[in-house]
Order: C-alpha cells, then structure tokens, then sequence
C-alpha cells in the first residue's frame, strides 16, 4: 500500500471512531486486563483520587480503581484523535488533535481540569484553545501529541506528528499548558505517537511505526532513540538518526496480540515502572484493539518491554543468596537415597528418574500450618511453587492478584497472624494470601501480599541470609527483596 493510500485509509478509520465510539461487546478472557479495555491510541495513564483514568481517539475513557479492572468513563468536554494528558501542578492538561478539512491540516486543542474525577467538585473541563496546528503545505501532520515534563529542569515539551511528515517537538509553558514561542525542531520521520521519557542522563523518544488501523493486518510496532538533548538527536542502538527513519524496537506483535502502538509510561516509584500500549488486534477478544499494562524494563541504557506475570509452576529463587523458598519439611531426594549397587556409588540407577509424587512425599507433611524456609534448589516437590491468577479480587496496574501454593497441593502461601509467612494447609481466598507480583527493571521480580494483619505498611518478601525468608519494608536498592522465578 503506497503512503497516500495508506494515510487516506487511517484518517478515514480514525473518523468513524470520532463518529461511532467504541462500544465493549466481549467477554473477557480469564488473564488479560479484565473489563472494558476497548479503546484506540490511550493517553498516558493518570492517577487521580485514587483512580486511574486514559483517553482515547473518538472521545473514550476508562476508568479503574486498581489498575487490572478497567470500566468505561466519562466522555471529556472535546472528542479527537490520540489525546495525551500530563499532570503539572494543580491542573490535568488534555491535548486532543484533529484534521479539520482533512489531513495533512491538523490542530491541537488543549483542554484543563484540577480533577479527572467526574464526582470532584473540582471536575470542570476549561478550553485552552489552538496549541497548535499545520496548514497543510508544511512536511508535517501534526497530530498525536505527546507530553513530557523534564525532571532535570521542569521544562514542558510536546511532540506531534504522523507519517505525513515530521515529528515534531515545541515547548509548552507549564503555567499555563500554551506554546512558549513559535519554533519547533524536526526530530523523526515515518512514525507517528511519540513520547519522550528520561532515564539515567538520556531522553527517549519512542514512536510507533508501521501501519494502522487495519485490525491483525495492522503492522504497529513502537520503536525507540536516545539523545542526551531533549530536542534531540535521536539516534538508535546502531547509531542511526530517527530523523533518517532509524529507530531501535522497542516491542512488536507477539504470541496471539497484534500491533502494539501509543507508549504511556507510568512510574510507581521505587524502582517499579510499566507502560501502557494499545493492540490493534487482540485475538482472543476477537481481533478489537484493547488496552494493556505492561512492565518497562532496562537493559545495557536501552528500554525493554517487560511480561507479567504468567500463570505456572516455578522455583522461587533469592537473588541474594541463591537459595530457593520451601516449606519447611524433611525433603527427600529426588529417586530416592543412592545406594551401592552395580553401578557403583557414583552410577545412578539408570534411566530417566520421574519428578517426585508430590501425593507421596507429602503424606509425611504436618497436616496443619507450616513455617517458610529457603534452601539449596534440589528439585524436590515442597520447592516448587505454582502460581495461578485468582478470579474476582481484584488486582493492581496490569495484572490479577494471585495465589502462590505448593505445586500439586492446597498448601498456600499466606501471611500469618504474626505477619511472618506461613503455608496454610488450603487457600480460602483471604487478603493475606494473595500477592502481586511486580517485574523490576532488571527483570527480577517483588513479591508483596495483598495485605499483611498487623502491620499497615506495604511489605515485600525478603531473603534474610540463605536459609530465612520474611517479610520487611521493601528497599528498591537491595537484593534482599529481588528475586528469580526459574522454570523447574
């Protein structure tokens, strides 16, 4: 498809969701976010009053208490294409872009409020008129806005544009959310959605390339440049300008989702950050374009997309003494003790050896609670632990609260009255014995309870030396809290 076809088909699709909306006709699968996450180019996700609100093209918003239940919003005082919303002091600023009488002439509108929560008596959408716009003639289509508030100096930039032309990035008065002059510096081409972030001394722009809005023949794929200038250049792991079309991937589709697009960072502080995307097509949702929240990684000064957590049986390994989480019972090597026979001491018995019968080697187990320990990894049963996403509790941002147990058994790990862990003999669904389980920057893992009795600050699991495990106030900076989860 030439780029004029291309251009003409994407605006004509962006149209009809201005004009229609998007209307959640699906049940959910039983692991992805949950609820109605239909929704095309989402702003970056903001926190308001507990809540965590996007936006999207045609004038959709979702709204959810925890980040994994997601319902649909109210609609904001202007409807357009792929708005993007920032927080600066008191004020939430939206901008929303359009192409009046048809692209390439476009505009940014850019509308405020001191809350995104409907019920806010501070709730109250004020118009901020034309940011800016393109007349058409220019190499530029500028729409797509993205919003970035510099940590270093508290400067305001936003970037805009689309595959007709450049992108494009001017500075915003962040009093006010209005243009500070009427210069713009060119800084990518054939991408559109971009986004700065920064990160260790580095700006990020990331864009998404390829085509859109054409379902799972949707070719989206977000890809990524650094600069050590905000205005760039942004060059790629090769050392290729974003100007020249370079751009390293960042992600792409994937497994039975298509066309990731629309980068949104969200930082949880302590070390935890995730990023917001939309698919084009989701084939277990029967191809729609959904909403998803995933972990932000990095690696070697480049960003990674991160997996939640997935549903399986998995050694828990300390990061800082490379022991494993066990309960604490008498193990019994796997095949048995060895024993002279003809193959000598050191022959085995021969054959493949089976993984232990989880039913046989615990019919010697206490039958009621039983303490937590760590210890060498030696495959044996009271060493693996199956994780499964536990249905109607709720969650936190991109993922269900789970239950952890031993694998083959009821035996559940919980916090106990003393907010120690302990492995309850069956799992009945109380707060104390479901975790969340958030992917680190380095790919390691924190594990937290939902909730612990008696003390009301959040805890993490902890590796006290190599053979105790707690729980203790989580430390971003120690290896204590990180830990590995490792296919048995």
């Amino acid at each position: 498809m030439n780029l004029i076809h291309y251009i003409q088909s994407f605006h004509f699709v962006r149209l009809i969701m201005l004009l229609i909306g998007f209307v959640p006709i699906w049940v959910s699968p039983a692991f992805a976010l949950d609820g109605q996450i239909q929704i095309h180019d989402p702003s970056t996700i903001m926190l308001c009053n507990d809540k965590y609100y996007t936006y999207g093209t045609g004038g959709t918003s979702l709204v959810s208490d925890d980040g994994w239940t997601w319902l649909r919003g109210v609609t904001p005082a202007r409807r357009g294409m792929a708005p993007d919303v920032i927080h600066v002091g008191d004020r939430y600023y939206m901008y929303i872009s359009s192409n009046p009488g048809g692209q390439p002439h476009s505009q940014v509108i850019m509308i405020s409020s001191k809350s995104l929560d409907p019920e806010s008596p501070d709730y109250g959408w004020e118009d901020g008129g034309i940011v800016n716009s393109t007349d058409g003639v220019e190499f530029c289509n500028g729409i797509d806005p993205g919003l970035f508030l510099d940590p270093i100096n508290g400067k305001m930039w936003m970037t805009f544009g689309s595959y007709f032309g450049y992108i494009r990035i001017v500075e915003l008065d962040p009093k006010t959310g209005q243009r500070v002059d009427d210069r713009f510096k060119n800084i990518a081409i054939n991408c559109e959605a971009s986004i700065i972030i920064y990160h260790d001394g580095w700006y990020y722009l990331l864009a998404t390339h390829g085509s859109c809005c054409r379902g799972a023949d949707s070719g989206y794929n977000i890809r990524v440049g650094r600069s050590k200038k905000v205005t760039g250049p942004y060059i790629d792991h090769i050392g290729m300008d974003m100007l020249l079309g370079g751009g390293k991937l960042f992600v792409g589709s994937g497994g039975r989702i298509i066309g990731p697009g629309h980068f949104g960072l969200i930082d949880e502080g302590d070390g935890v950050q995730k990023f917001s995307c939309h698919y084009e097509a989701d084939l277990d949702r029967g191809g729609a374009s959904v909403m998803d929240i995933r972990p932000l990684l990095w690696r070697d000064g480049w960003p990674v997309a991160g997996e939640n957590c997935k549903e399986g049986t998995y050694e828990i390994e300390s990061v800082r003494t490379g022991t494993a989480l066990e309960l604490a019972v008498e193990g019994v090597p796997v095949g048995g003790r060895r024993r002279r026979g003809a193959r000598g001491m050191f022959g085995g018995q021969g054959g493949v050896i089976p993984p232990q019968d989880v039913a046989e080697v615990s019919a010697n187990w206490p039958a009621g609670n039983i303490d937590i320990r760590m210890s060498n990894y030696m495959c044996q049963a009271h060493q693996k632990w199956t994780l499964t996403p536990v249905t109607d509790a709720g969650g936190y941002l991109g993922s269900p609260y789970f239950k952890i147990t031993v694998a083959g058994t009821n035996r559940t790990l919980a916090v106990g009255d003393d907010a120690e862990l302990v492995a309850l003999s069956a799992f009945t669904g109380e707060p104390e014995q479901l975790w969340r389980l958030d992917q680190l920057a380095d790919g390691t893992w924190r594990i937290m309870p939902k909730v612990a009795s008696i003390i009301e600050e959040p805890l993490a699991l902890s590796a006290i030396g190599s053979s105790f495990a707690t729980l203790s106030k989580y430390d971003p900076t120690s290896d204590k809290h990180r830990w590995l989860l490792n296919t048995p």
